[in-house]
């Protein structure tokens, strides 16, 4: 830190732990205790001294008219926003008083915790907080909206082994961006890819849309939300049918050979082609290329899980540099989640293994609270998380908590979609007031967290508040614990000298090294050493067992898939509520002139479940038969106060009990009229509305 004592001046260096792989360092500039600038440092050295502009405006939030300062116990009816002020004093009494009365009368496990630790570290989330619903018998959440199937299968694959660093991407002769766009969430993957790119790398996109990076590809592959898995198969057939295979590879490091190849038979270059909406010669050329071209690099991004379909095309993808034998060079191999490369254990600084009470799907939240029964959830506590705005099937999630019987908590740091529905409104410290220690998952570093400026309001961090409550519900023997306690509990449990590290400087490096050559550096972390490339062991709710496809969702009345990608504005629902233009859908020119639909059009995007007005923009962005509309929007976005979500089913992916998203399927009509903010559509000029 440097300081101007006299003018009140300082630079803090400290780290970002919001939903994004890059995990960035940051100098936080300060002036009379307020934050004045953000920017990057170069501590880290993914983040090498630049930011997104999702951060660099995130005083924004810390500042805005949003930002909750004070507890609040609900006065008017459910929805409707009415909260008187109240102490901390009085707000845990109530919480702890219901809670208490709950769990005598039902049992603890009519009690739920709802929460989701992406934006998050190892202090805010799987601390003090698991080990309170722990300790309470509380009913277990399945944390499984973002990940789970790409993790389960890069677990039963390779045991989460951690991959290719961005700074060995430019040694890759070709590089596939699987399911990600980096433009809008991990911008500092952009130019290590351009890089590469200048350096004669061959570039290879799957991905619906035309994203910045596709228009800047060698080979564009924009397949049918959902068809990832077919299209992944005919390329492991083309390995195997043309003698492409590392038949030496698979002997020395595969199971499940004979298995993966059983499975990818039927999928010809031509069939796949035709479910993927693909040309057969384009396919083949993506086939030829990987074979053909080493170094080469798969990036295996999150988009490809959001469907039927996603975990088992999660695990063909990242089974490919197994078959091809594209490891053990520098810039060789695959790269997704890099957390696992620091092969921790919660239970180490929880001390409790999760009690065996029953799981609820939070993907599933709306019919768990309004069908599950023996017990029914009586209290709902949030925290972390944005349900209204994040979870599928909006609409039911609004009638669960609409419920007059549910007892539910938001803790939280701004006045969110889902707050109007607490009872009680515990404000929340951002990253820029707390402590916390942050993995990078998309490099190979354990970064320190810590405040810049003083709590706002009476917001409060997650640590103290649980264990507050812990103390109070009779959990805990001892007195409350603060923050900095948990920091160096947490700390003293990483591997090695990393906790001394990354408190004293900042940053710390896992024991495989901060540019790991995998097979060489970093091995499979299975039973026995292998690649599982038919992991029997992993569950799978896919009807015809591992690596089957599931056939589209679509019909006649809704046949267009609607995806719900990341932008360039948000992280998730986070930052959404500084958005001050209408939502916008994207639509491909085919579809827009079968609808008589144009670029500035108010249009009615709807299914069984709901519907969502919103603008439209007609492009080339998107593949025909497939709409986008931005993940994360707040209601107040949309013309209806309705955003994708109430559009995406419930239902669960083959691996893992992920969301599913991208099997939205939907019809798009044009409004004759719509409003906004109280005011006719007509007082915007298309051409004058930022499309994002």
């Amino acid at each position: 830190m440097s300081e101007d004592l006299s003018w009140g001046r300082s630079t803090v260096e400290t780290s970002c732990p919001l939903d994004c792989p890059d995990a960035c360092s940051l100098a936080v500039s300060v002036e009379q205790g307020k934050v004045t600038k953000i920017d990057g440092s170069r501590r880290h050295e993914i983040t090498n001294g630049f930011i997104c502009a999702k951060v660099r405006g995130f005083a924004g939030r810390v500042y805005g008219p949003d930002r909750l300062q004070f507890p609040q116990i609900r006065t008017g009816p459910k929805g409707k926003g009415q909260f008187k002020r109240a102490s901390w004093n009085e707000a845990l009494g109530v919480i702890a008083s219901r809670i208490d009365e709950v769990r005598t009368r039902s049992g603890a496990e009519a009690i739920l915790p709802f929460c989701y630790g992406g934006s998050n570290g190892l202090l805010t989330q799987e601390s003090v907080d698991a080990r309170f619903f722990r300790r309470l018998g509380a009913s277990r959440l399945a944390r499984t909206v973002c990940a789970a199937p790409t993790g389960a299968a890069a677990l039963g694959l390779y045991g989460k082994m951690a991959g290719v660093a961005y700074a060995d991407y430019p040694a890759a002769r070709l590089i596939v961006l699987w399911g990600v766009n980096p433009s809008a969430s991990g911008i500092h993957l952009v130019p290590y890819v351009r890089q590469a790119q200048r350096a004669g790398a061959t570039l290879i996109v799957v991905d619906p849309r035309r994203t910045a990076l596709a228009r800047q590809a060698d080979l564009h592959i924009a397949p049918r939300p959902g068809t990832d898995l077919p299209v992944a198969l005919a390329l492991h057939r083309y390995l195997f049918e043309h003698g492409l295979a590392d038949e030496t590879f698979l002997r020395d490091h595969a199971t499940g050979v004979a298995e993966l190849r059983a499975a990818a038979a039927p999928w010809t270059i031509a069939k796949a082609a035709a479910v993927a909406g693909l040309e057969p010669e384009t396919l083949e050329q993506f086939a030829r290329l990987y074979a053909t071209l080493s170094p080469a690099l798969i990036r295996c991004g999150w988009g490809l899980e959001r469907n039927r379909n996603g975990g088992h095309a999660a695990m063909a993808v990242l089974g490919l540099p197994t078959v091809a034998g594209k490891f053990g060079v520098r810039g060789g191999g695959y790269s997704m989640s890099n957390s696992g490369a620091w092969r921790l254990n919660n239970a180490d600084w929880i001390g409790l293994d999760p009690a065996p009470t029953r799981t609820v799907n939070m993907n599933q939240l709306g019919d768990a609270l309004l069908t599950l029964k023996d017990p029914k959830v009586e209290v709902l506590f949030v925290y972390n998380a944005n349900p209204v705005a994040t979870i599928p099937d909006q609409n039911a999630v609004v009638r669960g908590l609409e419920r007059e019987d549910l007892f539910t908590v938001v803790f939280e740091q701004v006045r969110t979609d889902t707050v109007p529905y607490a009872d009680v409104v515990l404000p929340a410290t951002t990253f820029l007031e707390h402590y916390d220690l942050n993995r990078s998952y998309g490099g190979h570093a354990m970064l320190l967290v810590k405040p810049v400026i003083e709590p706002i309001g009476e917001s409060r961090p997650n640590v103290d508040v649980f264990s507050d409550l812990e103390v109070r519900l009779g959990l805990s023997d001892g007195p409350t614990e603060d923050e900095t306690e948990a920091l160096f509990h947490v700390a003293r449990r990483l591997p090695g000298t990393a906790g001394e590290t990354v408190l004293a400087d900042g940053v710390a490096i896992p024991p495989g090294g901060a540019h790991p050559i995998q097979f060489v550096d970093v091995h499979p972390h299975t039973s026995d050493g292998k690649v599982h490339l038919f992991p029997t062991d992993v569950p799978t709710l896919a009807p015809n067992g591992l690596y089957s496809y599931q056939e589209d969702p679509a019909t006649g009345d809704h046949p267009l898939a609607l995806i719900s990608p990341a932008s360039e504005k948000t992280i998730s629902s986070t930052l959404a509520e500084l958005r001050t233009r209408p939502a916008v859908l994207h639509m491909n020119a085919g579809d827009a002139v079968a609808r008589g639909v144009e670029t500035g059009d108010a249009v009615r995007v709807f299914n069984a479940l709901g519907e969502v007005h919103c603008l439209v923009e007609v492009s080339d962005g998107v593949r025909e038969g497939t709409v986008s509309l931005a993940k994360g929007l707040w209601r107040r976005s949309s013309f209806n106060q309705s955003t994708a979500t109430a559009l995406a089913p419930a239902t669960l992916s083959d691996l893992g009990g992920g969301a599913c998203f991208n099997d939205a399927r939907v019809e798009v009509a044009k409004i004759v009229a719509a409003s906004w903010e109280g005011k006719p559509l007509a007082v915007f000029v298309p051409d004058k509305v930022p499309l994002q």
